[in-house]
This record gives structure tokens, C-alpha cells and sequence, in this order.
């Protein structure tokens, strides 16, 4: 769904349509999900922190009565608040990491995709926090430059920089482990 899409679905559950906010909960949980879980990385912490971002959707929704500019932007930008309270009050700061979750045609594709998302969280592991989240939000939830600063809360040319950096210090750290 395209961010009018979206934004007529909010636009609706204002009007008193709860089935709008529903539609909207659907189209966004998976990739709130991913997104939540690519940091976490724990199931369990990930579907509370999930269902805890629409939550506080629906509540930020009702208190502003205003439909946000950028639904996507909103609703991430809502779980990484959460899970940034997440840290701070488990106080386990863990790197941020990728999982991927690759098909396969065959239990050969299964353990070789296993082995390249390994990799891929490995190297990420070696990257800054920052670096790691901007991939993320860019490549793995395929996210626009301006949809990414939208959500940390920067210039559109400050995450096509950041990005530039972190794509470079992971081919450095790939070119590193195949060395």
C-alpha cells in the first residue's frame, strides 16, 4: 500500500471506522514486526514490543486526531522509541543484528541460506548501531532515503551519507572475513 493508501486508512479509523485501523494493522505488522525483530532478536520480545507499537498507535492516533504525514515513517519511528525503552530498561545492550528469513527450494538452498544470513548478521555485527539500522530500515525493509530519516530523525542527505558509510565498512568487514 502506497502512503495515501495508508493515510486514507488512519483518516478512516478517526471517523469512528475501527475496521480502517485493523486494515492498517494488517498491511504494517509484518514489517514492524521484522523490524522490531531485526533488533531484538528475541520472538518472544519482539511480537510484545509489536503489538505494543500499534498500541501505542492507536492511542497516539486518538489523543493527536490527526492522521500522520507519512503513516510508515509514524509507526517505525514508534517502534524504535520502544525499542530504544526497551534497552534502557533491560539495560542489555546487544548490537543490533539482521535476520533474514530466506525461502528455499530444497534443504541444500535452506542450509546455504542459513549460512549466507549468518554471515550477512555477522558482518553487520561488526557495524555501528546507527549503520546497522539504516541498512536495515534501506535494504531490508526497503524504505525510501527519506522514509529512513524520517524515522531517526534527520536530513534526507544525512541518511543517504550514513548509508554511503555503512556500505562501505561492510564490504570492508566482508572483504576482511574473506581474507
Amino acid at each position: 500500500m502506497n502512503t495515501e493508501q495508508l493515510r486514507a486508512l488512519l483518516q478512516r479509523a478517526l471517523q469512528g471506522q475501527v475496521k480502517a485501523f485493523g486494515q492498517f494493522y494488517e498491511q504494517m505488522l509484518e514489517p514492524v514486526y521484522r523490524f522490531v525483530y531485526y533488533r531484538v532478536r528475541n520472538p518472544e520480545d519482539a511480537e510484545d514490543l509489536t503489538e505494543t507499537v500499534f498500541l501505542k498507535a492507536w492511542e497516539a492516533l486518538q489523543r493527536t486526531r490527526q492522521v500522520p504525514e507519512n503513516p510508515r515513517a509514524w509507526i517505525y519511528r514508534i517502534a524504535r522509541n520502544l525499542i530504544i525503552d526497551h534497552y534502557r530498561t533491560r539495560r542489555d545492550h546487544a548490537p543490533l543484528e539482521a535476520g533474514l528469513h530466506l525461502q528455499a527450494d530444497s534443504p541444500e538452498h535452506t542450509l546455504l541460506d542459513q549460512e549466507e544470513a549468518e554471515r550477512v548478521r555477522r558482518w553487520l555485527h561488526t557495524l555501528p548501531p546507527l549503520y546497522q539500522e539504516v541498512l536495515i530500515l534501506r535494504f531490508f525493509l526497503g524504505l525510501s532515503h527519506r522514509e529512513v530519516a524520517e524515522i531517526l530523525g534527520i536530513r534526507e542527505n544525512h541518511a543517504r551519507l550514513l548509508q554511503y558509510r555503512a556500505l562501505k565498512r561492510l564490504r570492508e568487514a566482508m572483504q576482511q572475513d574473506e581474507e
